[in-house]
Formats: C-alpha cells, structure tokens, sequence
C-alpha cells in the first residue's frame, strides 16, 4: 500500500504543477514605466493632431478671407459715367458760330472783330452781323450745356445712392477699394460738367464783350467817315405828288 499511496501522491503533485503552470502562463505582467511611456505618446501624438487641425482651420480662414479681399465688386458706374461724359461731349461740339478752337478764334478776330479803315461800308456791316450772331449763338449754347448738365443730375444721384451702398456692403479690400475709386471718378465728372459750363458761359461773356468793343470802334470809324466827306448834307426839293 506504501508504494501505491507514495505513486499517487506523486501524480496528484504533477499534476497540480501542470496546472500550476498553465495558470501562470496566462497572467499578464503589468509594467508602470512602460504604461505611462505609452500615455504619453499618445498624448503627444494627439497634441500633434490639434495643432495640424488648429492650423488647417488658419488656413482656410486665411484663404476666405484672401477670397473675400479678391471679389470684384457687383455694381459698376462705368456706363452711366462714359454717357453722361458723352453727352456733355456731344454738346461742345455742337458750338455754333466761334466755337473753342484757338486758330478759328484768331481768324475770326482778325476778320470780323478788328475794324480796320480801309474796309468798305458793306464789309463793316457784315461783320456785325457776324458778331451779332456768334454771340446769340454763344448764348444758346451756353443755355443748352445748362440743361444738359441739369438733365443728368437725376442719373448723378443715383449713382452715388449705388456707390455709398456698395461702398458700406463691400466685403473686402477690393470691393472697398473699387467703390472708391468709382465714387472719385463720378466726381470728376461732375467736375467736367461743371467746367463745361463754366466754359460755355465765359465764351457767352467774352464774346458778348467783343461785340460790344468792336462795334463801338465800328461806330467812331463810321462817324469819322461821315465827318470826313468834303460835302455835307444838302438839303433838295423833292417832288411827292404831281
């Protein structure tokens, strides 16, 4: 019975070591240093993440923005500027008689407007009638660049309502910068109009004043002829009924 009880005794023993070191194959060995290695590195690794988000976000902000400072803007004024200039144009070139042209100006001064002594009593006539009609026609002219310039200012105010709203609703630099410039160039053509007016006026005056200088030196020419001739006037019988 010894040896049988001293056999068994001695498998039971194997066998729970056999068990034994089944059970302790499958245990895991837990390291602290390593595990806090390892939470760092993925600490680390998502801190990186952000930032690369962070800056993706910049950038698309940036480009946004770059977008918006690149729009062009919607409204333009362009046409409605080049008409107006246009017209005001059209009507300048339509100056009648002694119109803005430095050489026709000469020409007609020498001809129409110097009384010379030697001319004939047709000739001065003529030329007072020609004075006469460059300064009625300086004055209607004048009167149609007044209305032409009064007949715009409606479209005028317009464009400056379309251009201040533009100018407040511009999203970036470029449409501010657009506005702005449309809103200077409005003004310069009010400015052009106004000198177109100017102009129209004083060629009204100077020739007006023109006229009257050279008919009074018109009128001592013809005096002085008429004092010079060596018969005066003769009074005649004349003859109405027979």
């Amino acid at each position: 019975m010894r040896p049988r009880a001293a056999q068994l005794v001695a498998t039971m023993a194997a066998a729970f070591l056999m068990q034994a070191g089944s059970a302790s194959a499958q245990l895991t060995v837990y390291d602290p240093s390593n595990y806090a290695s390892n939470v760092l590195q993925a600490a680390r690794a998502l801190e990186q993440i952000n930032n690369q988000v962070r800056s993706l976000q910049n950038q698309a902000l940036s480009l946004s923005n770059q977008a918006r400072n690149l729009a062009q803007l919607p409204y333009s004024s362009l046409q409605t500027l080049q008409g107006d200039l246009g017209r005001i144009t059209q009507l300048t070139q339509r100056a009648r008689g002694l119109a803005y042209d430095v050489q026709a100006i000469d020409r007609a001064f020498a001809r129409d407007y110097a009384v010379q002594p030697g001319s004939s009593d047709a000739s001065l006539v003529a030329a007072a009638q020609t004075r006469w009609s460059n300064a009625s026609a300086a004055f209607e002219d004048s009167l149609q660049m007044q209305a032409g310039v009064i007949s715009g200012l409606p479209a005028s105010r317009g464009v400056m309502s379309s251009l201040v709203g533009a100018s407040q609703g511009a999203t970036g630099i470029l449409q501010a910068t657009q506005a702005g410039n449309q809103l200077l160039a409005l003004q310069s053509q009010q400015l052009a109009d106004l000198t177109a007016v100017v102009a129209a006026q004083g060629r009204a005056a100077a020739l007006e004043q023109a006229d009257r200088a050279a008919s009074r030196a018109q009128a001592q020419e013809q005096f002085r002829r008429f004092m010079d001739r060596g018969q005066g006037y003769q009074p005649r019988s004349v003859e109405i009924f027979r």
